[in-house]
C-alpha cells in the first residue's frame, strides 16, 4: 500500500504542491520588508556607531590624555600621544582609532572619565580609499562638532535609562 501511495505522489507532484502552498498561504500576508534608504526602522538612543570626539561648550576639546580609552579598548584599535601645552594641561597630538579593528563595545565611552569620546547612532559611513579607515583627531572632532546636538540628547535619552 505504501508503494502504490508513494508512486501517486511522485506523479502527482506532490511536494511541488505542498511547496506551493505555502508559498499561496503567504502571497497574501502583510509585507514586513522595508525599502531602506527611503525607509528607516527605528534605533535605541542606546546604538554604537561612528566615533566621535567632543568639545566643551566653550570650544575647547574634552580629552585630557588619560589613555584610559586606549587602555581598555579589547581590540587595541585606539592610539593616542600626548604632549604637556603651554598652560600646564595634558592634550592629544594624536588620537587615532582603526575601524576596521574596533568592535564597538562602547568601552572606550564608559571609561572616559570627560566624556570626550562617544559613540554615535551614526551606521551610514563607508570607505573608498586605504587608510580611511582610521579617524584621526580631526576627523573625530569634525564628527564631534557635526552631530553635537544628536549626541547631546542621546546622552539625555541615556541617562534616564540609568
Amino acid at each position: 500500500m505504501n508503494k502504490i501511495k508513494n508512486i501517486i505522489k511522485t506523479f502527482a507532484l506532490w511536494e511541488l504542491l505542498k511547496g506551493l502552498s505555502v508559498t499561496l498561504r503567504n502571497f497574501f500576508k502583510p509585507k514586513t520588508t522595508i525599502q531602506y534608504p527611503e525607509e528607516k526602522t527605528p534605533q535605541s538612543p542606546r546604538f554604537r556607531g561612528l566615533h566621535a570626539l567632543r568639545r566643551y561648550p566653550n570650544g575647547e576639546e574634552r580629552c585630557i590624555a588619560c589613555k584610559l580609552c586606549e587602555a581598555v579598548c579589547p581590540a587595541l584599535a585606539i592610539t593616542i600621544e600626548s604632549d604637556e601645552s603651554d598652560d600646564g594641561t595634558r592634550r592629544t597630538t594624536r588620537y587615532d582609532i582603526d575601524l576596521f579593528k574596533c568592535i564597538y563595545c562602547g568601552f572606550c565611552e564608559e571609561a572616559c572619565p570627560v566624556d570626550a569620546i562617544v559613540e554615535t547612532r551614526i551606521h551610514e559611513y563607508h570607505m573608498e580609499s586605504p587608510g580611511e579607515n582610521i579617524m584621526t583627531k580631526d576627523k573625530l572632532l569634525a564628527v564631534g562638532d557635526k552631530y553635537d546636538e544628536m549626541i547631546a540628547n542621546d546622552k539625555k535619552a541615556d541617562a534616564k535609562y540609568r
